[in-house]
């Protein structure tokens, strides 16, 4: 089903609730470790930089237009302090925080080896490879890379500790999108060449925050602090449930988990509701 009339889907999740009752059985008191101690480890990029930065416009536009905006996250920089904080704000049981051709190819390869799936540091998953070897058939790998985002959080979450395997570019993007405040550019989002990662990396950002800062930040975010929308997204229909799914399966390259998009519904510039758990 896809969120087309918001009361109705109210109305929807409801009648579910009232039918099924909470996915969380009663009495079910939360195992999260009080603090995960989650490391950040990156591959080094030096290597992936400077090849980039060897190839001529055309090879640089061959690429753009291959496997879009890939290259911007060399540029992101990983704010290791941030990310722990962020992390400890994540909750798994709901599954969201609570608050030349071929050169070309071997290139993005790596890019989706090394940096959205960095699972072995060093090395592309073959896993990761049979993945890329679907985008050429239209596979859009978004729902793989939310999957394994989610599913690491969730482990690292539930032992108190580990190492994150996902892009934690992508989700520093996201937080930046969503809790600094920012020009309206919504109108950019229509120009042929505005690229969100682009910009995203042009804009200045503090560096000189501690994690313990960072957490007394996050535990006191208002309303008002976010950015309920993101500029650059562009209104459309929301998948909430799929089949005979109350929520949305996702699936990633080395699992499955579940998602569920009526408990962001504002991201979507949607009323929100407390949607049936």
């Amino acid at each position: 089903g896809k969120v087309e009339d918001n009361a109705a889907v109210r109305v929807w999740s409801e009648k579910v609730q009232q039918e099924k009752g909470n996915s969380l059985v009663e009495g079910y008191a939360s195992e999260l470790w009080d603090f995960t101690r989650i490391s950040v480890t990156q591959d080094s990029l030096q290597e992936l930089k400077e090849i980039w930065d060897q190839w001529d416009n055309e090879i640089k536009q061959l690429f753009y237009s291959n496997y879009g905006d890939l290259p911007y996250l060399l540029d992101v920089r990983v704010d290791k302090r941030l990310f722990r904080a962020l992390a400890q704000y994540w909750n798994p049981p709901y599954g969201c925080f609570t608050f030349g051709k071929k050169r070309v190819d071997i290139f993005a390869l790596s890019i989706y080896g090394l940096v959205i799936f960095p699972k072995a540091l060093g090395h592309v998953d073959e896993a990761v490879t049979d993945l890329f070897d679907r985008l050429d058939k239209g596979v859009t790998p978004v729902p793989t890379i939310l999957a394994e985002t989610f599913r690491s959080l969730n482990a690292c979450r539930r032992m108190g500790e580990g190492r994150f395997i996902g892009c934690a570019q992508l989700l520093l993007v996201w937080f930046y999108s969503y809790f600094w405040k920012v020009e309206k550019v919504s109108y950019r989002i229509f120009l042929e060449k505005y690229s969100p990662l682009k910009e995203l990396v042009a804009t200045p950002k503090r560096d000189d925050i501690t994690e313990e800062k960072w957490m007394v930040i996050l535990q006191n975010l208002q309303e008002d602090d976010v950015e309920w929308k993101a500029p650059w997204m562009v209104p459309d229909e929301i998948l909430y449930r799929c089949g005979d799914f109350d929520w949305v399966p996702l699936l990633g390259i080395w699992g499955a988990v579940g998602y569920t998009p009526l408990l962001v519904l504002r991201q979507y510039r949607s009323r929100q509701f407390i949607p049936a758990t």
